[in-house]
């Protein structure tokens, strides 16, 4: 049986840490993770052990695929492992978020119409920077039984202003809920409003000027235990952006039934319209469905009558 000597063993930590250096100068991603996994030394299940001291649950399944290549980090609980992950791992801040952005572009994934992967993650720290500030946790202690969502679109083909209805059971005790917008592209968040229609009235707002997010605390008339059902409604005016082509909602969990209608204005109506699903912000568009819009209605919807995770949305051609 041969043995390692001091020597070789530290031949190959060199050689593990040269290959950590390169992987993180030039990606991708799943490369710069395995490398530093490997360089630190750790089997999975203490990185994951690490991870949830960090307040971030992740499998070891999950690690292994982002690992390989076989997965990418996409929602905001994944995004938070990623940062911690730099932490854990002893990597310079922000260099496995790079890499992901790095690598979406490099696949040519932006699309004219739609938010870049690299944008997302960058407004997921930033949404996760500002919910921090409110103390707020991501799940907010709700459940979705219904959303209905109205989007409505200006005469200079803006979006104007974006109403929602919930129906929440609260799955522990809690009086509020934090509200998050994120407008288009060259949004001003600062000139952007937030109403309280029903049974709610609004606390706290942070805003974000670089990636166009908003949150404000909606405060409860009443606070919520456990089990406890609760319908509300509120509104964000916004048209403070550029021609907008399509409106996109994203979930973490499964929750109860959405509905999104989108309106336009007489003046200002789109050639085509369809709706559209991704299982991830990095995943191809699937689901695709012509949605006609006419001269009377000038709006169109969508109904999923039972949520899963990932991203719904309709969007529509102007020419």
């Amino acid at each position: 049986m041969r043995r390692s000597t001091p020597h070789a063993d530290e031949a190959i930590a060199e050689d593990a840490t040269a290959e950590l250096d390169t992987a993180l100068r030039n990606g991708p991603f799943h490369v710069a993770l395995r490398a530093a996994i490997t360089a630190r030394g750790l089997p999975l299940q203490r990185v994951q052990h690490h991870l949830w001291r960090y307040g971030v649950k992740v499998g070891v399944t999950s690690l292994s695929y982002w690992q390989q290549g076989a997965r990418r980090p996409q929602r905001p609980e994944s995004l938070r492992a990623v940062r911690a992950l730099e932490e854990i791992l002893q990597l310079p801040e922000e260099s496995l978020i790079r890499l992901l952005a790095r690598d979406d572009e490099r696949a040519g994934t932006q699309r004219p119409a739609a938010r870049s992967y690299r944008s997302l993650v960058e407004a997921s720290g930033v949404l996760e920077q500002l919910l921090t500030e409110l103390e707020a946790p991501l799940d907010g202690g709700l459940h979705t039984l219904g959303l209905h969502e109205r989007v409505r679109i200006g005469t200079h083909r803006e979006l104007l202003v974006r109403e929602a209805h919930h129906i929440v059971r609260a799955h522990r005790d809690t009086d509020r809920f934090v509200a998050v917008h994120h407008g288009d592209t060259g949004c001003a968040p600062d000139r952007m409003s937030v109403h309280a229609l029903e049974n709610c009235r609004t606390g706290r707002i942070r805003r974000h000027h670089d990636t166009g997010v908003l949150v404000a605390e909606l405060l409860f008339d009443t606070r919520l235990c456990a089990g406890d059902t609760f319908l509300f409604r509120y509104a964000v005016e916004d048209g403070t952006a550029g021609v907008s082509r399509e409106y996109v909602r994203g979930f973490g969990v499964a929750g109860g039934q959405y509905a999104l209608q989108v309106r336009f204005d007489c003046g200002a109506l789109p050639v085509r319209c369809h709706r559209f699903a991704q299982h991830s912000a990095a995943a191809p568009r699937s689901g695709r469905q012509e949605l006609p819009v006419s001269d009377r209605h000038r709006s169109v919807h969508l109904v999923e009558p039972r949520l899963r995770p990932g991203i719904l949305g309709i969007g529509w051609d102007w020419e």
